[in-house]
């Protein structure tokens, strides 16, 4: 069996702004296994918040304060993104995301490929771990990043398995 090494990642904004993320959790996938986890709080620009985005993932400012910049941090993690397979469920919402905080901080954006298992299974993640039971603590990164890890091992193991059927 072949499995793909990959990053699963998620963000959570303070705002409707893509670039006020205030976490970021990534899970690194490595021939199948997990072997690198990511978890951090992330002070997002003038550590503004819309308290629609508190209510949906609980970080507040308070929680922020002191917490190191995206720009501080990005170095930390950016060997989990450059040049990998980033896997995300709404990719589009994390990628961009990760784009617009690399262009707020003006740092050179890496090369990546994007895999996305909501449109791999055309369901919310919360449904999907209900379904296949794997824990879900809903908007922490680092729970949401593990879940999408997960379903996306899910899909590579169900793309390796024979076809039935007769050859006649």
């Amino acid at each position: 069996m072949v499995l793909e090494s990959f990053s699963a990642l998620d963000f959570e904004t303070a705002t409707w702004s893509p670039s006020s993320v205030c976490q970021v959790g990534i899970v690194r996938v490595e021939n199948g296994a997990i072997v690198e986890k990511v978890n951090r709080l992330i002070q997002p620009p003038k550590n503004e918040y819309f308290y629609k985005n508190i209510e949906v993932h609980g970080i507040k400012p308070e929680d922020t304060v002191d917490a190191p910049l995206f720009e501080e941090v990005w170095f930390d993690f950016r060997h989990l993104i450059e040049d990998q397979v980033v896997v995300a469920h709404n990719a589009g919402f994390d990628v961009n995301c990760l784009r617009n905080s690399l262009a707020f901080y003006d740092i050179v954006q890496p090369e990546f490929e994007v895999r996305c298992t909501r449109i791999i299974y055309r369901r919310g993640l919360a449904y999907l771990s209900k379904k296949y039971k794997i824990p879900l603590n809903h908007h922490d990164a680092l729970s949401d990043a593990h879940a999408c890890a997960q379903l996306y091992l899910k899909h590579l193991k169900r793309q390796e398995l024979p076809k039935t059927g007769s050859l006649f």
